[in-house]
């Protein structure tokens, strides 16, 4: 079994790479180093960094140093973080980790950039046409370009696996840093909310034989009406068949055009890693576990992968591209964890691996026991790989928590394959 600690740029910097490959490799016990190579804007407050307490991640940044020939032709460029100096990051941690016979991975979060109105040509935008002015549509084929760069560049470096995330539709609650919105906002109308009516959006429905324009109409009634008055939803938003039927079944074929976009770009990513570099596992992160989990740990109602087709994400098909699939198992107790898992470990092909994320902090985990029952769990299952959040966000004794939940041999499992396969 494979594992990692997720990392940031101002980890490996300000406490130096040799510094956190120890700490991960020995007081963790785990196999290897996920640096977070492309990121979002965050405000973190990091217990153990030697430079900083908190800090404001700079907003859509990537941590390499971008190949020109990839990106001089594409109309979206990458805006490279400024902590950085001239280095590539990425580069550097694969070279630590050869000399180490660690794992060395890339965390990269593709389309939630928050690089405000300098992104909006290339935005989701909702059935009014507002954009969102945080996150790229996977539609357009500007974004698809600049995402398949990214990947292909990041996999070019080296690296073992990259985890990518946020490589399809946004939920409309994830938002913004501030945000004000003084109405209650019910979960089918933030559901339409999220919904992008883009032109190429619209024009993939199109091909599916959608009348996108009334359909559009028929969504904003829907929002307006559910924005002005206190009337229950009209069908619960756990009821995707329901859904799917509103507006005379106009809007599962729209779901269904969403969906064949998300899938289609997350070949195009695995095609984009293995020609820069076969060796270079694509990973997709299905959020379904974060959503549910990530704030209080106490996710509730059914299965994690039960709100997936909410982001047009097809985990079958996802998974079946990719050959893997990584989930997020945020919650307090081992039994959610086995309940979420099991669900992940259903809806995907029996050919594709299983990984997960745990957190060994609040408030997810408040002793060592609880984070080796989940542990427990995902080994029973026989998870690929175990990767934990967050390196510089949990205090440093979260490493001695992670060595004593991990199945012996977790740490050695991966530089012996790679040593194989190189």
């Amino acid at each position: 079994m494979r594992s990692s600690l997720l990392t940031f740029a101002t980890d490996l910097l300000d406490e130096g790479l040799e510094t956190v490959a120890d700490n991960v490799q020995h007081r963790g016990g785990a196999g290897g180093i996920t640096l977070a190579a492309a990121y979002h804007d965050a405000r973190d407050v990091f217990p153990h960094n030697p430079r900083r307490v908190v800090y404001f991640q700079e907003p859509g940044a990537v941590f390499f140093q971008p190949s020109p020939d990839l990106f001089r032709p594409l109309k979206l460029q990458p805006a490279v973080s400024a902590l950085l100096g001239g280095r590539d990051l990425v580069a550097d941690l694969v070279a630590v980790a050869r000399r180490r016979d660690m794992d060395a991975n890339a965390w990269v979060v593709l389309l939630h950039v928050d690089r405000g109105r300098e992104i909006e040509p290339y935005a989701q935008r909702n059935a009014f046409g507002d954009p969102y002015l945080t996150q790229l549509c996977p539609a357009n084929p500007d974004v698809r370009a600049y995402a398949r760069a990214v990947i292909g560049d990041v996999a070019s470096r080296g690296v073992d696996s990259i985890l990518m995330e946020s490589f399809h539709h946004f939920p409309f609650p994830h938002g913004y840093h501030h945000e004000r919105a003084f109405v209650e906002i019910t979960p089918l109308t933030s559901f339409l909310l999220s919904l992008c009516f883009c032109e190429s959006c619209a024009r993939a429905a199109a091909e599916r034989g959608v009348d996108t324009a009334s359909l559009r109409d028929a969504i904003r009634s829907t929002i307006r009406e559910g924005l002005s008055s206190d009337h229950a939803d009209p069908v619960p938003i756990d009821d995707a068949a329901g859904v799917r039927a509103m507006f005379g079944g106009e809007l599962g074929a729209f779901l269904d055009a969403r969906s064949d976009v998300v899938t289609s770009l997350v070949a195009e990513l695995v095609g984009a890693a293995r020609e820069a570099n076969p060796e270079t596992a694509v990973v997709p992160v299905d959020e379904g576990g974060a959503i549910k989990g990530y704030t209080a740990g106490q996710p509730t109602g059914a299965p994690a992968p039960s709100i997936a087709w909410r982001l047009g994400v097809d985990l079958r098909e996802i998974a079946a591209a990719a050959g893997a699939l990584e989930v997020m198992a945020y919650a307090s107790t081992a039994e959610r964890v086995l309940i979420d898992l099991e669900a992940y470990a259903s809806a995907i092909p029996d050919s594709a691996k299983l990984g997960v994320i745990l957190r060994p902090l609040a408030p997810d985990c408040d002793s060592p026991a609880n984070l080796r029952a989940k542990v427990d769990v995902a080994s029973a299952l026989g998870v690929d790989r175990l990767d934990f959040y967050h390196y510089g966000l949990a205090p440093l004794d979260a490493l001695d928590w992670v060595k004593s939940a991990l199945p012996a041999g977790a740490a050695a499992s991966a530089p012996t394959r790679r040593s194989e396969n190189r």
